[in-house]
């Protein structure tokens, strides 16, 4: 049986595994891996490197952008906030090309924290650069927040009218852009947290790490990769 072959946006860190100490590696957490091939996809990470992604892209049946570093405001027209960190350009160039291709192509597209923020960016839409009452408890460790949902929307089909976000962010979506519609909200304060294109055949862009969330986020995943069979 084929699966559908999801392409798995990467960071590029400074890695530490086995003798080998201070390497330059492409990685993504285990959990976004594990969430598509539960969901019945094949995960490939799509290194940042972008000269890569015309060739990887073209074998992919979907996209999924994942969390990472706050994007550079210039892309967005602002200037950079003092607790915006420094951007990672040839991430940023990685993610709005793929982001590209994947449109193009009309395949479904799922983002994730940061991919969701890729999505507005890409359309001409802005972000908050910081929002404290947002911002993580404890760096590292997921905050829990209640979300609405619009019913009516891709993501209400998959998680229904509310659910419980694992968040780990301080930014967030000011305004979505063209052709996006905002459909889920944080009931603390009403900061967009989901957007997505009603017109695609699936593009959703959610900021709590759903990889890292229990049954009803799986079903996110398995909405993401049966738009893909």
């Amino acid at each position: 049986m084929n699966r559908p072959v999801v392409a798995v946006t990467a960071d590029s860190v400074t890695a530490t595994w086995g003798v080998w100490g201070a390497i330059p590696a492409a990685v993504q957490p285990w959990a976004y891996l594990t969430k598509v091939t539960d969901a019945g996809g094949s995960p490939v990470l799509l290194p940042p490197v972008r000269e890569a992604v015309e060739d990887v892209m073209a074998t992919a049946d979907a996209l999924l952008i994942t969390g990472g570093a706050d994007i550079d405001p210039a892309l967005y027209g602002a200037e950079r906030d003092p607790r915006t960190f420094p951007p990672d350009p040839l991430r940023d160039a990685t993610d709005l090309a793929a982001l590209a291709v994947a449109e193009r192509r009309g395949i479904p597209v799922l983002g994730i924290c940061r991919g969701l923020q890729v999505i507005v960016v890409s359309r001409g839409g802005t972000l908050h650069q910081h929002l404290p009452a947002h911002a993580p408890t404890v760096p590292g460790r997921h905050t829990l927040r209640d979300i609405r949902i619009a019913p009516d929307s891709m993501l209400g089909s998959a998680l229904g009218t509310s659910t419980t976000g694992h968040c780990h962010h301080h930014q967030g979506v000011a305004r979505v852009g063209a052709g996006l519609t905002a459909v889920a909200w944080a009931e603390e304060d009403g900061v967009v947290e989901a957007a997505e294109d009603p017109s695609a055949r699936f593009l959703v862009g959610f900021q709590p790490h759903a990889e890292e969330g229990g049954p009803d986020s799986a079903s996110l995943f398995k909405a993401f990769v049966n738009a893909a069979c």
